[in-house]
């Protein structure tokens, strides 16, 4: 059975990845491709950065927020709060808070039964052929290439 690997690395494009995605699930549909055509995300969470304060010392803290009672307030002292917090918010600059992006790989598994031999060449020179595609590293693998197996082993294992 002709089977190969395609990697297509889209770093932190998350859209494109996405798209990609669509794009084959499009094909599988339309032409009835079933398992012949599989495909898996692999997210590689970037290493965290160092955090101004632990997580244990965080979860103090709001222990001890939670044992202290807060005082009645007034429905006016509430609003002008409100508005003070809001005034303050809008005069400081906005700080990238969000943390970094996944790194995405997209993997995709071509296997075809033997008397489709030329329907799976097609399709191998096509995938990687697509403008989707053509923007992102890609990886194309057959058995007996060297990383061959431990990718098979990568896909396999992904959910």
């Amino acid at each position: 059975m002709p089977e190969s690997l395609m990697v297509f690395d889209f770093g932190t494009n998350e859209d494109a990845a996405q798209h990609a995605r669509h794009r084959l699930e499009g094909w599988r549909q339309a032409f009835r491709l079933g398992d012949r055509i599989q495909f898996k995300f692999e997210r590689i969470a970037p290493e965290p950065a160092a955090e101004a304060a632990p997580p244990a010392e965080a979860a103090a803290e709001d222990a001890g927020d939670k044992k202290k009672k807060p005082k009645a307030k007034s429905a006016k002292a509430k609003t002008t709060k409100k508005k003070k917090e809001e005034a303050a918010a809008a005069t400081e600059p906005a700080t990238p808070a969000a943390a970094p992006a996944d790194h995405l790989r997209l993997l995709v598994r071509l296997a075809f039964p033997n008397h489709e031999k030329l329907t799976y060449q097609r399709w191998f020179d096509r995938i990687p052929a697509e403008p989707l595609f053509e923007s992102a590293e890609k990886q194309l693998l057959r058995p007996g290439k060297d990383d061959y197996d431990a990718t098979k082993e990568l896909f396999d294992s992904l959910a």
